[in-house]
């Protein structure tokens, strides 16, 4: 018999719940989970008054090459902007500062970097 695995998907999901468990506890509201378009996705928007936060969840079972931290490249954070705009536009949400931060999970231990870009 094998080994019970997470898949990668409910592992990522893992991460992304624990991330915003995180910015709840510190008194943001998550306002989208997952949210998509045709350019792609962003894991998580929270807001707390007039900041609204986009952040990249990266969920890794190890460090071992690295942090999930590092994962989110220029092309990654060009995107990340982008959608960031397009999410904006598309929920008539003006007049706020707008902040990228990049959550890194790894097993139970989360570590957001905030401004991250």
């Amino acid at each position: 018999m094998g080994r019970w695995r997470v898949s990668h998907l409910e592992y990522g999901r893992t991460g992304e719940e624990l991330a915003g468990a995180w910015y709840v506890g510190r008194g943001y509201a998550v306002v989208a989970r997952n949210w998509r378009c045709p350019a792609g996705e962003i894991d998580l928007v929270l807001r707390r008054g007039r900041q609204v936060v986009v952040c990249e969840v990266k969920a890794r079972r190890s460090d071992s090459f690295g942090s999930g931290a590092h994962a989110v490249g220029f092309a990654k954070q060009r995107r990340l902007r982008r959608l960031a705009a397009l999410w904006l536009a598309e929920t008539g949400t003006h007049g706020v500062d707008v902040r990228f931060d990049v959550a890194a999970v790894t097993g139970a231990a989360i570590d957001v970097i905030e401004g991250a870009f």
